[in-house]
């Protein structure tokens, strides 16, 4: 059956509130108008407003309903309605939630789920594009998850709620409407990354928004004889660094994609693992393709040119093959 990956989300979101009454949906516009992209579509019809609330347009004051809602018992499912405007909730996610069991001694926990979406390709401009999960897998005391696939836009809420810590989801907006056959959807590992596609040649190292590209890539450069490896991080804190590893050991060579602005840019985290862990075992330096480093653009073609995209990665592997014919 074909699914969406919105369809996912919103599935996932419902059997939640369907197994656990303890789970909570807050956000703004999650009620009446169905969620900022649909997810929520029908959910507080379903189960009423005490367990999916409309909350002020106020990133630090419902985030801190949330923790406090977690604190108390509840397991608080809190969106955010993108990426750019978690920023004015830092203080609640980032002293408060992922600090807390610390500097308790391990007498509280957080078990909240924050979501967001993420990324760009929409034509949002610059206050609704951009890709700031590097400054989240940045902190410790949280769970950092990014979901590129129908299976994981569903399967990993569940084992989000389970955690007892913070979990945040990236959910990148240039997905929301890509589809898949599956059978069933399930609970996904959220311990590990993914290998969507095997190779020999060259791993192309991505997550979110960036894997249908990197797989496109893949594709392409097959055509020219080059046979890559494409890992999915997934998780983006803690890295699976056994995985990205395993795969540059088999392959020699590695390019790093990722949509935030290439300084600082967790594609500079990957890039600095590899080179600790497997640098005898590279043929190349390690390449990375990010987004130019510019608020992101309104205009179409301008917005395309700031991204990373596929003819971007078959440039950046034929480097390392010392062909860019």
């Amino acid at each position: 059956m074909k699914t969406t990956y919105r369809t996912a989300v919103h599935d996932a979101l419902r059997d939640a509130l369907r197994n656990d009454p303890r789970a909570v949906l807050m956000g703004e516009d999650v009620g009446r108008y169905g969620g900022t992209y649909a997810a929520s579509k029908g959910l507080l019809a379903e189960f009423g407003p005490e367990r999916v609330r409309d909350t002020p347009l106020s990133e630090l004051g419902f985030v801190g309903i949330g923790i406090g809602a977690a604190l108390g018992g509840l397991r608080p499912i809190v969106e955010i309605m993108t990426v750019n405007f978690s920023l004015l909730a830092l203080d609640q996610i980032v002293n408060t939630a992922a600090a807390l069991r610390h500097m308790s001694g391990g007498q509280f926990s957080v078990p909240i789920v924050v979501r967001m979406a993420t990324g760009a390709g929409r034509q949002l401009a610059a206050q609704h594009s951009h890709s700031l999960e590097p400054w989240y897998a940045h902190i410790p005391g949280i769970k950092v998850l990014a979901p590129a696939t129908v299976e994981d836009a569903y399967g990993m809420l569940a084992p989000a709620l389970a955690d007892p810590d913070p979990v945040i989801i990236f959910e990148h907006v240039a997905l929301y409407n890509t589809s898949t056959d599956v059978d069933t959807l399930s609970p996904t590992d959220i311990g590990r990354a993914a290998v969507r596609r095997s190779g020999n040649g060259v791993t192309l190292i991505a997550y979110g928004g960036c894997v249908p590209k990197a797989l496109d890539a893949a594709n392409e450069l097959s055509l020219a004889g080059i046979d890559c490896e494409v890992v999915d991080l997934r998780v983006l804190r803690p890295l699976d660094t056994d995985t990205i590893l395993e795969s540059v050991r088999k392959t020699h060579r590695a390019v790093v994609i990722d949509e935030a602005w290439r300084s600082g840019s967790l594609a500079a985290e990957v890039s600095a693992q590899i080179m600790e862990g497997a640098f005898y075992d590279l043929d190349a330096p390690v390449a990375r393709v990010c987004s130019v480093e510019v608020p992101m653009p309104y205009a179409k073609h301008l917005e395309e040119a700031a991204l990373p995209q596929p003819a971007k990665i078959v440039a950046a592997v034929q480097d390392l093959f010392g062909d860019r014919s």
